[in-house]
């Protein structure tokens, strides 16, 4: 009645009812009528459509797959990131919804306004420099204590790590990440208002032994003005006019790299098989085109050009005077 499917179980406890005359057919009629009203959350904007969640989502995978690659060249140890799931919620929900004391890289990425904070589980966070000053990945929870040469270690690492999400980006706007903060504390962050609707793109990672989260958060302000280029239409004919483009670029260089005979035919003759037979050196035959006359230039036995003789230093060489017109398909 409200466009629910029924189970088993709860139509017949539907007929049961009617049969008993617990419920009354007049009743549910009326209940049909009613107008139904939904709760809308105004603290709770969906800005984003789920068009765009799925292209977001889909940009992260490759993200995803970009930083698994780079990690284990840097770890050199096994690492596995994929993304889990991809949600619009206020920022304020976002910053409660983390640890207290975790690790948040924030970048620019400029041309677009705003900022990006890469959320990294402090497990995960320790695991990774554990292997990067030569451990077995073993993570230790002591965030608040960081050192100086610790924060910059993890700083570096989320720093070069998060070039690859450039790449990611790459087929819907050229961006270039710059890390401007690096902060152990959500509360000390305040990045938007608290109703700003953000995406939280959460990915799961595994380093070694070691799993944990990284957060991705990007505010609907700094997407703003990339939001069409989020649908599905402008991914898949961006797609296919890169694979148009690359296409005939790889033709273009495999053309220009060909290579054709070129013949400088200075004349021609007739003789006999009988004259042919008797040639001998010093022998001089006679062309049919006098030495005035320019020169026919065959490319792979088309006539294409008409040109002189002459020399280039010690070399015979000849110089292109004009076209031979009918010389092809098109009538050059």
């Amino acid at each position: 009645m409200s466009g629910e499917i029924l189970s088993q179980n709860e139509i017949d406890a539907l007929l049961s009812a009617l049969s008993t005359g617990e419920k009354d057919a007049d009743e549910l009629k009326k209940e049909e009528s009613e107008k139904k009203v939904k709760v809308y959350d105004f603290k709770r904007a969906l800005r984003f459509s789920k068009d765009q969640i799925r292209s977001l989502t889909r940009v992260h995978e490759n993200f995803a797959r970009l930083l698994t690659t780079y990690f284990s060249a840097q770890l050199r140890t096994y690492v596995q990131i994929t993304v889990a799931s991809a949600d619009q919620i206020p920022y304020e929900e976002f910053i409660r919804s983390i640890s207290k004391m975790t690790i948040l890289n924030v970048f620019e990425v400029p041309p677009l306004d705003g900022r990006i904070i890469m959320e990294v589980n402090s497990h995960i966070a320790y695991a990774m420099m554990d292997r990067v000053l030569g451990g077995k990945g073993v993570s230790v929870n002591k965030v608040e204590n960081l050192t100086e040469i610790e924060t910059r270690i993890m700083s570096n690492l989320f720093e070069n790590g998060f070039e690859n999400f450039q790449e990611a980006w790459a087929g819907i706007s050229e961006i270039e990440p710059v890390l401007t903060d690096f902060e152990v504390n959500p509360q000390f962050l305040q990045m938007v208002s608290p109703n700003e609707t953000v995406v939280v793109i959460s990915l799961n990672t595994q380093i070694g032994e070691t799993s944990g989260m990284i957060n991705i958060c990007i505010p609907h302000v700094t997407l703003e003005p990339i939001i069409p280029k989020l649908s599905v239409h402008y991914w898949m004919q961006n797609t296919k006019k890169e694979r148009l483009s690359g296409e005939v670029e790889v033709l273009e260089e495999r053309i220009k790299n060909s290579e054709l005979p070129i013949i400088a035919e200075l004349g021609g003759t007739d003789i006999s098989i009988q004259d042919f037979l008797h040639l001998d050196i010093g022998d001089v035959i006679q062309l049919n085109k006098p030495i005035e006359e320019p020169l026919s230039i065959k490319i792979d036995e088309v006539p294409k050009y008409v040109a002189q003789p002459g020399k280039v230093g010690k070399k015979l060489a000849i110089q292109i005077l004009d076209y031979i017109k009918g010389g092809d398909e098109d009538g050059r």
